[in-house]
């Protein structure tokens, strides 16, 4: 199987990154700011959105479970990150990945976390780049959000 590997380096590239990402369990533990580098890297497991391959089971909203996947993502040119919502030192804690979108000031990005979370990135240039890691595996359900009136 050959993962993903992708680049974002304008909005529109960011938002297609995002769809990919939505509903990517990140474990705290496998999030790093690497300021000497100006990167931010993350390992997370993502759902397979674009799934091929054998579905892993039964759904009520769709007939199959799909895949997961772990990918790598890096944020470059990044010069400050800020936390909220979330202890940082709890490692062994998981955060769900709702979009990752520009913030209002242009000089920054979101990624937005179910729970009221996020994670600020002040960044010099918008370039961000994701790869998958391995093989994907049966996911135990598919991800579905409520819609609300």
């Amino acid at each position: 199987m050959t993962g993903l590997r992708l680049a974002a380096m304008d909005a529109q590239d960011l938002a297609v990154l995002s769809a990919i990402l939505q509903d990517a369990i990140v474990p705290i533990g496998d999030i790093a700011f690497l300021p000497g580098e100006q990167c931010f890297v993350l390992v997370a497991n993502r759902f397979r959105w674009e799934g091929e391959g054998t579905p892993a089971g039964p759904t009520p909203d769709a007939g199959h479970a799909g895949e997961r996947v772990n990918c790598g993502l890096r944020f470059l040119g990044v010069t400050r990150v800020a936390y909220r919502g979330f202890d940082l030192r709890r490692r062994d804690q998981f955060l769900s990945l709702l979009a990752i979108e520009p913030a209002d000031d242009g000089a920054s990005l979101l990624l937005r976390l179910a729970g009221g979370g996020d994670i600020r990135l002040s960044v010099a240039r918008l370039e961000v780049r994701l790869a998958d890691i391995g093989e994907p595996w049966p996911a135990v359900a598919r991800p579905a959000h409520p819609v609300s009136n």
